[in-house]
């Protein structure tokens, strides 16, 4: 979220671009390609959101749209992409996020489907509401799969991002309670440029020719000391 929908609109055309960047980077690799994918998500969701500013809240298809990315969509994408992505030994434990995000997307799902989300524009920021019962269950679940899942993935990358996340979701609430202004959308384009370094790190890199003007290695010539290892006689 950002504090206006101009804000909102460059913000995600950005985060957009640096996913390309990611999934470029990430295509040598077919299990990394979901997480290298989460920026073009975040692109998508700010860009979704510009389209409330404009429409002053309300109840239309982009505050549902929003809703559907921001709540079930991601707490299933980040636990499978994570757990795509994470080594073998990690794998066995990052199946209890994966769990809660499961039931938590599915939890979502239903309240979307059976009821009406509502966006509120509130000074510099946009209030959601959905009418959620247990809430509090809801979010523990959406925080274990998302935030979770990233500090179990046994990547170090990784953990370095869930870390951010953290600290770029509280200092964003708090903001955002006081009707401030929203910064989710900077933490969101941090977020996605070390998404980005990750896949360039895990990136295969391919043995390099010899560079121009360097010749290949020569064969050395055949010395007396070598036949007589070999257990011949020089003719």
């Amino acid at each position: 979220m950002c504090w206006s929908a101009t804000a909102d609109l460059v913000a995600g055309t950005g985060i957009a671009a640096v996913g390309v960047v990611s999934v470029a980077l990430a295509a040598r690799r077919p299990r990394d390609l979901p997480l290298a994918a989460l920026p073009l998500l975040l692109g998508a969701h700010q860009i979704i959101e510009a389209a409330v500013w404009r429409n002053d809240g309300g109840t239309g298809p982009a505050t549902t749209a929003w809703a559907v990315l921001a709540l079930p969509l991601l707490a299933l994408w980040v636990p499978a992409a994570v757990l795509c992505a994470a080594p073998p030994g990690a794998r066995r434990r990052l199946l209890v996020p994966l769990a809660a995000g499961i039931a938590t997307a599915a939890a979502l799902a239903y309240a979307l489907a059976t009821r009406t989300v509502t966006a509120e524009i509130r000074g510099h920021t946009v209030g959601y509401s959905l009418g959620l019962s247990h809430a509090g269950l809801i979010v523990g679940g959406y925080l274990l799969a998302t935030i979770g899942s990233l500090f179990l993935s046994g990547d170090r990358g990784l953990v370095l991002f869930g870390a951010l996340i953290a600290f770029g979701a509280a200092v964003s609430v708090v903001l955002w309670r006081q009707e401030y202004i929203s910064t989710w959308c900077a933490f969101a384009a941090v977020c996605s440029v070390l998404l980005a370094l990750w896949a360039a790190r895990r990136r295969p890199h391919a043995a390099r020719p010899p560079g121009r003007g360097q010749a290949p290695p020569r064969a050395r010539a055949p010395r007396p000391g070598d036949v007589k290892r070999l257990g011949r006689k020089p003719l």
